[in-house]
């Protein structure tokens, strides 16, 4: 069968939606790839920092990584601003439900209010409120939003920082999207993990660019 029969989905019988089943699945297999190769058109984003859209989500990845963090956090700073290029006005809500079926609940939540916990470095000086984050103060994963946005956002912005290239992120791409989705062993709901690991950081920086889980 090279394609349905159908030309209305209600015409449809089993075997057209048993083949349509095996092509979907196969499609979805390879979302990482196409997730990764689609992070070069952020370069094409809006210009105006002295770096790249690209260039501050591969700093903020660099810095994560550094920081001795899992390769969920890690993977989810470097995807939080992929939203930016189709969805400009709610970036944080596209990236997050792209992570959703493949990460911690917690970093999940965190991409998706991370550009209202941003508006804390500037919103004022637009005349706008820079606390709009304390409406999440209730949510256990707030402190972690907070670190994220103070050490891997709004700190990645830095032309002559030395960041790791883009290809190195592309094993941790590849681990956590080729994980079953919503698989509840990954999502976790309600746990934490710390953004930083003093030991694994040491034990990275040393070795220079071996990926380490």
């Amino acid at each position: 069968m090279e394609h349905v029969k159908f030309t209305e989905m209600k015409q449809g019988d089993a075997d057209d939606y048993r083949f349509l089943e095996g092509l979907e699945v196969s499609f979805a297999e390879k979302v990482g790839e196409r997730l990764f190769d689609s992070l070069t058109a952020l370069d094409d984003s809006f210009s105006g920092y002295q770096v790249s859209r690209l260039g501050h989500s591969v700093q903020s990845a660099t810095r994560a990584w550094r920081d001795g963090a899992d390769v969920d956090w890690v993977v989810s700073a470097l995807l939080h601003d992929i939203g930016d290029l189709y969805a400009p006005y709610n970036h944080g809500d596209y990236a997050a439900n792209v992570l959703a079926p493949f990460v911690r609940e917690q970093c999940t939540w965190v991409i998706q209010v991370h550009a209202d916990f941003q508006k804390y470095y500037y919103a004022h000086l637009r005349g706008g409120n820079r606390h709009v984050r304390d409406a999440y103060r209730e949510n256990p994963y707030f402190d972690d939003c907070v670190e994220f946005c103070e050490r891997w956002d709004q700190s990645s912005f830095d032309p002559e920082y030395d960041d790791l290239p883009l290809a190195f992120f592309r094993p941790l791409v590849m681990d956590v999207f080729g994980r079953t989705p919503f698989d509840p062993d990954v999502l976790r709901p309600g746990e934490r993990e710390p953004l930083t690991s003093g030991p694994m950081a040491a034990s990275r920086n040393a070795i220079g660019q071996e990926v380490i889980r």
